[in-house]
Order: C-alpha cells, then sequence, then structure tokens
C-alpha cells in the first residue's frame, strides 16, 4: 500500500507506524486498522513487543496484516 503526502503527493517512507516524506519533510504518526472491519486496532506494548487487537470481533491481528493509514 503506497502513502503519499497531504502536503506535496510524494510518496511517504514508512518506519513501523510512522512515515515521513523526503521531498517536503513532513511527519506523520499512522494509525493501525484492521484489516478486515477497516476500523482503528488497540495497540498493545509490553516488553518491547508490540501487538494489535481488534475490538470488533477479529481478536488479534498479525503485524504483517495491519493496514496502516494517515489518521482523518
Amino acid at each position: 500500500m503506497e502513502l503519499l503526502c497531504p502536503q506535496c503527493q510524494h510518496q511517504l517512507v514508512q518506519d513501523g507506524a510512522h512515515a515521513h516524506c523526503s521531498s517536503c519533510g513532513y511527519d506523520v504518526e499512522l494509525q493501525a486498522c484492521c484489516p478486515d472491519c477497516h476500523l482503528p486496532l488497540q495497540v498493545l506494548k509490553a516488553c518491547g513487543a508490540v501487538d494489535y487487537f481488534c475490538q470488533n470481533g477479529h481478536g488479534l491481528i498479525s503485524r504483517k496484516r495491519v493496514e496502516f493509514v494517515i489518521p482523518a
């Protein structure tokens, strides 16, 4: 999934839950969403591990399946 900068429309470089535009310097924290229902996920952090949980019945979501989007 390609994320575009909302300011200059260049491609954002994603680093986990953050993204940066090398063209204009725009930085944004991305929102983790469920790939099944597309609603925000609860982020669980413990002992250096990050897990994602869907409160809408889909349970734990693999980090590989999480959709990261720019919050509205």
